[in-house]
């Protein structure tokens, strides 16, 4: 859980790199898992980017230590993908701010002991928007529903109410009205986190469909000598190979300090589509067999789809890349 944390607080120290890998092999055996990891160092890695000295001190040997986990809350019923539409508010008070508002699908959020979520300080806009870290037990909290998901059910996910929350000063992360760039910042992380647990759903759909394609028999002989069945193989083992290129060099850009925004985003619409793709193609390799709970590929079936949804949508992460490219038209 402090993997990207330095040494000196308790975490690994490791790279994004590592980072990345270590989800992808999470993600293989249960992708819900690995995404409680992902959105864990996101946060821990916002902290360590935007963080006062206090805030590491407290915050960050607590995350490493596996003693607390990381939620997020920034999605609201009416800001999801415009998440700079966001309504709830943090209004300055005696010796801090008062939290109100409802957050929708926030990651882990019935089990949190910290989270990092997005208010608005000031006007409309970006710029009105901060970043803030409490722990979820304060009183006006409420855990108004746990949501039910298609599937990484492994990974919790509910809705929050904020009322007359108090809060102080330190809470603050960043400075006041820089919270949507902070969150920005901290989800362009997590997107290399997301592409690699698409990779591990991925990895887990071409071993479980080179498994069974060599063990199913009809008309005579095993079904990955059919090409109706060897070429979906192929395909899967190529995209892995491509999704796996473009998340590492996204990782190694990271990790020497170069901007690595762009690459995460093509690694991210890449890795979720091929996880998608891939893991229906899974499922109908393993024909009857697959639509049945008693194999794994019909979990992966179901985990792969909100890959190309949270922490940015595939059509988000088309729009980043087109306007690297052409800038804004309009």
């Amino acid at each position: 859980m402090g993997i990207l944390v330095p040494e000196e607080y308790g975490g690994a120290e490791a790279d994004y790199l590592s980072y990345a890998l270590a989800i992808e092999e999470l993600a293989r055996v249960d992708a819900g898992t690995a995404v409680t990891v992902s959105v864990h160092s996101m946060i821990c890695s916002a902290i360590l980017k935007l963080g006062t000295k206090e805030q590491k001190e407290h915050w960050l040997p607590l995350l490493a230590s596996r003693d607390v986990l990381a939620g997020f809350a920034l999605t609201e019923s009416d800001a999801g993908s415009d998440a700079v539409a966001l309504r709830a508010t943090a209004r300055p008070s005696s010796g801090g701010y008062t939290l109100n508002g409802r957050k929708q699908w926030c990651s882990t959020g019935s089990y949190a002991g910290v989270i990092m979520g997005m208010f608005r300080t000031g006007g409309p806009g970006a710029r009105g928007v901060s970043a803030f870290l409490f722990e979820p037990n304060l009183p006006g909290v409420t855990i108004e529903r746990v949501t039910e998901k298609l599937g990484i059910h492994t990974s919790n996910t509910c809705d929050l109410a904020f009322d007359d929350v108090r809060v102080g000063r330190e809470a603050l992360l960043g400075e006041e009205g820089a919270g949507f760039g902070n969150a920005m910042t901290a989800l362009t992380a997590g997107r290399i986190g997301i592409a690699a647990q698409a990779i591990g759903i991925l990895a887990a759909c071409l071993d479980e469909s080179v498994k069974f394609a060599k063990e199913r028999i009809a008309f005579g002989k095993p079904i990955g000598a059919f090409e109706g069945v060897s070429f979906k193989i192929a395909q899967m083992a190529m995209d892995l190979d491509a999704a796996r290129m473009l998340t590492y060099r996204a990782a190694a850009l990271a990790d020497a300090g170069e901007p690595f925004a762009i690459p995460a985003s093509k690694a991210k619409l890449f890795a979720s589509t091929a996880a998608r793709k891939h893991a229906g193609e899974a499922l109908q390799i393993h024909g009857g067999y697959g639509y049945t709970t008693e194999f794994a590929v019909e979990r992966h079936y179901r985990d792969a789809k909100i890959t190309e949804i949270y922490e940015g949508t595939s059509e988000i992460q088309q729009i980043i890349i087109a306007r690297s490219l052409l800038g804004r038209l309009e």
